[in-house]
């Protein structure tokens, strides 16, 4: 059996790669759609003309994440796509920020996303792929931003690793990092912080990342950055200090406030 497995599919960018990918795949026998909503699961499962399969579960748990390999062994699945969207992000600035609220960006954008990663390869095959979320963040450190940016970097640098690890293997790693997206990440992102009002004009739509990554993931690409104002920022970051863009940062929070 050849499956898709879809975490955060639930909503945003997880629920628009479940529609795109059922449109273009027709060698894939079920689509597993991971998050914790089994309600919005089944509204995403509802539009899909693929079999799916709803796992309504916490990828932060192990124990769950052992109940996702029984299934796989009991239904000799081969996995052909991994794609890793669940996560989130909160902004302000870093004192004021909830511990539980940090640590747990940190468990489930590093760890979760590290851990099902390292149990699902074994049941990938020569031309699976990965695809993990990372996002624009992950170029440079950021103020009111610390803990998700810190967390999309490692997501970054994992990535690109695991993909030379397993190229040998024919199987390919592609990180999507996207500006900001229209989807309900904000909802949750600014509860205590707001992003820089200049960040929301290069905001693009979810299709737009999505399509793009997967044509990347075709491509065999490592990485995947949706729209010029975002590709032209990734080359800055490699050309010009990051203590500069910070205090850039700072600079413009403060007069946002004036």
């Amino acid at each position: 059996m050849n499956v898709i497995i879809i975490t955060g599919a639930s909503s945003g960018i997880g629920e628009e790669f479940a529609y795109q990918l059922d449109e273009y795949f027709t060698n894939i026998d079920e689509f597993w759609l991971i998050a914790r909503n089994r309600e919005k699961l089944n509204i995403v499962a509802d539009r899909l003309q693929h079999k799916t399969r709803i796992l309504s579960m916490d990828i932060t748990k192990d124990a769950q994440l052992e109940r996702l390999e029984d299934t796989l062994q009991e239904n000799k699945a081969v996995v052909r796509m991994l794609i890793n969207c669940a996560g989130y992000g909160l902004m302000g600035a870093f004192q004021n920020q909830d511990r539980e609220g940090m640590l747990g960006m940190v468990h489930l954008n590093c760890e979760a996303l590290t851990n099902i990663t390292h149990r699902l390869i074994p049941y990938m095959r020569r031309g699976s792929r990965i695809i993990q979320m990372a996002s624009s963040a992950a170029f440079l450190p950021q103020t009111d931003f610390a803990v998700y940016a810190a967390t999309k970097s490692y997501v970054l640098s994992f990535s690109r690793a695991l993909g030379e690890e397993l190229r040998e293997h024919g199987i390919y790693v592609t990180s999507v990092c996207p500006g900001p997206v229209d989807t309900p990440f904000f909802d949750i992102a600014e509860k205590n912080g707001t992003t820089l009002v200049v960040k929301k004009y290069t905001m693009v739509k979810a299709d737009r990342v999505v399509a793009k990554a997967l044509r990347d993931s075709y491509h065999k690409r490592t990485m995947s950055v949706c729209s010029l104002p975002m590709q032209l920022f990734e080359v800055s970051t490699k050309i010009l200090p990051h203590d500069m863009f910070l205090q850039m940062m700072t600079f413009l929070k403060k007069r946002e406030k004036i």
